[in-house]
């Protein structure tokens, strides 16, 4: 009689072939470290930049009004609505943490969100968009464990942030608790565009699109701030500004009644952004976005086949907020030039600082003002550039040049584009500066003159833009790092060099502050011939070995 065979047992962790199910965040700590590890560098610029910023910024308040009555008479000024538009509302504005707190809270606010949103998608959807999200998970790496570490590194960096600008504060002498309330509500604004950029990411299936979507709520957040505080009635809020988050974070009011309460809408705008994306994320597959991607049209139009048009089709979205943001700031230094001249002591160091070469305090504010709408246009034109980097990148230029396409033809387009853009938004920001400027002053003239002024700076953008061509032929990996902090040390030494004492000789070394600081002062020819020989030779280095060196990936 033949015996029957056991029933086959059930497979066991230590069955060969078998694979353990595996928790939702298995392999955290490492991918934390991992993310960590590869962005560190990113983390620790964040950092510096926006710390040393306030540093810098109280340090040059301090000086410039130094006695009680400046302040008070700052107060006055800053308590108008094209002031309260720009920078919020002047809690304490007669104190000087409330004049820092008006000087550096907003852009503080801005930039940190923008660093939550850009390093959030950078760790997340592009990741997953280039494939290597896949690649993780196909080891023993839980569903969200990626997701969570990096969503904990980018709230790490703003609760960082914002503790180490509290701490920085009262290492100056401010007031502690007005100190830590502005530290906070930095950060609160931070954790708050994490959740929104988490979101953004899983509801779109690029990172261009995330970044889009997570900007816009970014922009219009501080639209809504902005329509909301010109509503306000001295420093007390509109009810508008409640349905912003910056509007929420500037409510805490940090130097003036420091309200906390604020922050727990912060916190919990970031935590339920990041609940909500995680839900969606068990939920879709990979690769794949919550909305529908919009088919586009049959056919392309055929400026799409030249690089012109397909560079300004890919760039129309930069080039209009660039210069709409220009637009605004020219409005804005136009309307407060005046005001601010007759604020300042010409006997103190910061007013010397404004005032330059310039025979008196209005002509030197103006030159400053001018330079300031440079430095916008001239950051357009450099991330604009830096785009000739990120598509050899991402592998995306390799087929654009399959066809009838040099590569010299395909890159000189990409940053003639950027350069002649960028002088569109130094132009037009200098042309309404001018017409605000002359509304003030009564004085037509002043609007070709301005806009004269802004057009010296030409030379200056080419430069910077030339700096970008050169690195990117020569030092592809590293091009767009160095590009940022030339750009950077170039605006910090243009506007604090001399608070920091250091020589002409090294001021104008750089290229903005090389131009001679119009029309406070008489224009010298020399300088922008220099400056345009020297763009030319970047342009034509940076172009000639673009040319002959093999394309690079990430």
């Amino acid at each position: 009689m033949t015996a029957l065979a056991p029933a086959p047992s059930r497979p066991s962790s230590s069955t060969p072939g078998h694979t353990p199910p595996v928790a939702a965040f298995t392999a955290f700590p490492e991918l934390s470290r991992f993310i960590l590890r590869r962005n560190w560098l990113r983390l620790a610029l964040w950092v510096i930049v926006l710390v040393g910023m306030v540093a810098m910024v109280y340090e040059s308040q301090r000086v410039a009004f130094p006695t009680q009555e400046s302040r008070d008479a700052y107060a006055a000024v800053a308590n108008t609505p094209a002031v309260a538009a720009l920078t919020g509302l002047p809690y304490g504005a007669g104190t000087l943490g409330g004049i820092l707190n008006i000087k550096i809270w907003m852009t503080l606010a801005v930039s940190i969100g923008f660093a939550s949103i850009f390093l959030v998608t950078r760790n997340g959807r592009a990741e997953e968009e280039a494939g290597r999200t896949e690649l993780i998970r196909a080891g023993a790496v839980g569903h969200h464990a990626y997701s969570l570490a990096n969503q904990l590194v980018v709230g790490g960096l703003s609760v960082a942030i914002g503790l180490l600008i509290g701490l920085t504060c009262i290492g100056l002498g401010l007031p502690a608790e007005g100190s830590l309330a502005m530290g906070a509500s930095i950060a609160g604004v931070g954790i708050a565009f994490l959740g929104i950029a988490a979101l953004a990411g899983q509801l779109t299936s690029t990172s261009r699109a995330a970044n889009s979507l997570a900007s816009i709520v970014l922009g219009a957040s501080y639209l809504v701030r902005a329509i909301a505080d010109v509503q306000a009635e001295g420093d007390t809020p509109s009810p508008l500004s409640w349905a912003s988050p910056i509007g929420w974070a500037q409510n805490m009011r940090s130097f003036g009644e420091n309200v906390w309460w604020p922050m727990l809408l912060l916190v919990g705008l970031g935590v339920g952004g990041c609940l909500v994306a995680g839900l969606i994320e068990s939920r879709r597959d990979v690769g794949a976005g919550v909305l529908p991607d919009r088919p586009g049209p049959a056919r392309a139009s055929r400026s799409l086949a030249t690089p012109l048009g397909l560079a300004v089709r890919l760039e129309r979205g930069p080039m209009i907020g660039w210069l709409l943001g220009g637009l605004v700031g020219g409005l804005f230094y136009g309307g407060v030039a005046s005001a601010m001249s007759d604020l300042l002591d010409s006997g103190n160091a910061f007013a010397k600082a404004f005032m330059g070469q310039a025979d008196s305090m209005l002509d030197g504010i103006v030159g400053l003002f001018v330079m300031a709408t440079v430095m916008v246009a001239a950051a357009f034109a450099v991330q604009s550039s830096c785009s000739v980097r990120l598509e050899e990148a991402s592998g995306r230029l390799e087929p654009q040049l399959a066809g009838a396409v040099s590569r010299t033809r395909w890159a000189l387009t990409r940053f003639l584009l950027a350069a002649v853009w960028g002088v569109v938004i130094l132009v037009a920001s200098g042309l309404v500066f001018g017409l605000a400027f002359a509304a003030t002053q009564g004085d037509p003239d002043q609007v070709l003159r301005i806009t004269a002024a802004s057009t010296a700076y030409i030379p200056s953008l080419l430069l910077l833009v030339g700096v970008t061509v050169l690195l990117t032929g020569w030092l592809p990996h590293q091009a767009i790092l160095i590009t940022w902090i030339v750009y950077g040390a170039s605006v910090v030494i243009a506007m604090f060099g001399p608070l920091f004492s250091l020589s002409d000789e090294v001021i104008e070394a750089t290229p903005i502050a090389a131009t001679p600081r119009v029309p406070g002062v008489e224009l010298d020819a020399m300088p922008l011939v220099v400056l345009s020989l020297v763009a030319l030779a970047l342009w034509a280095l940076g172009l000639w070995r673009f040319r002959s060196r093999d394309l690079t990936l990430a």
